[in-house]
């Protein structure tokens, strides 16, 4: 694809001297090998890791956020062209992505969440494991629903509780046999953000605890859920960043491919 608006289209070098096509690809990258590493050059604004998915297990993914439309529509396309059998996926995408993504992609599969603002390109990889993604509450499904999209594209399967916080604990204890027969269980909550410190007091699996940025007043943004989480007395919780339901999804698929290796 060209470059973005306003970005050179004719060949031109790199700061770390790598070469780059007129489109503003570098040729011949191959995973794996010393170039992949040293990432593929792209429009002028961005260095794709294309061996990510190989040395970590999570692949490179766009982060659409103070991205323009056609950066993200870039970024999507070459992933896929780096990495045919994987899919590519973007979060944090504007409504303007997410609505127009199909069209862009008449060839593929494209999965796009409007309520996770999330698009994959690609068939998703068949699913194994079960993570079980919970909100406290409604005002939490975006950041679940990011975490369960990514699991999708990282070939996981996930089912998704909403609206079971520690206000009504009897919403969460009807669903014990679900909570207890995850592989791996995401917490998703802002307020208090106590629920995950009530989960993984409950189950034996590993709880990955993501606060989010629901609340009033003293809440200030999450911190005061990310707080509580870290301050937590139950074990086997760990806790990821301020709605960061990406994140939470890495470190839930990793838990599952070294139970399934």
């Amino acid at each position: 694809m060209p470059g973005a608006p306003g970005m050179p289209d004719k060949a031109v070098g790199m700061p770390n001297g790598a070469p780059r096509m007129p489109n503003g690809r570098a040729p011949g990258v191959l995973p794996g090998t010393e170039a992949a590493a040293a990432g593929v050059p792209l429009g002028g604004f961005a260095l794709l890791d294309v061996d990510r998915r190989r040395r970590t297990g999570v692949p490179e993914v766009v982060f659409g956020e103070g991205k323009t439309s056609e950066q993200i529509f870039a970024l999507l396309a070459e992933l896929r062209a780096r990495d045919p059998e994987a899919p590519a996926l973007a979060t944090r995408c504007p409504a303007d992505v997410v609505d127009r993504a199909a069209t862009r992609f008449p060839g593929d599969a494209v999965h796009a969440d409007h309520v996770a603002g999330t698009v994959a390109v690609g068939t998703l990889p068949p699913a194994r494991g079960n993570v079980l993604v919970v909100t406290a509450g409604t005002t939490d499904l975006k950041v679940a629903r990011e975490c369960a999209a990514t699991l999708a594209v990282l070939g996981v399967r996930a089912d998704v509780l909403v609206d079971v916080g520690v206000a009504g604990l009897g919403r969460l204890l009807s669903r014990l046999d679900d909570l207890r027969t995850a592989e791996c269980v995401v917490v998703v909550a802002g307020m208090d953000g106590a629920l995950p410190s009530v989960v993984a007091g409950l189950v034996s699996a590993p709880v990955v605890g993501v606060p989010t940025s629901v609340g009033y007043g003293v809440a200030a943004g999450g911190l005061a859920a990310a707080a509580s989480m870290l301050a937590s007395c139950s074990p086997g919780l760990v806790v990821v960043n301020i709605d960061n339901g990406f994140g939470a999804a890495a470190h839930a698929a990793k838990i599952i491919r070294a139970v399934h290796r």
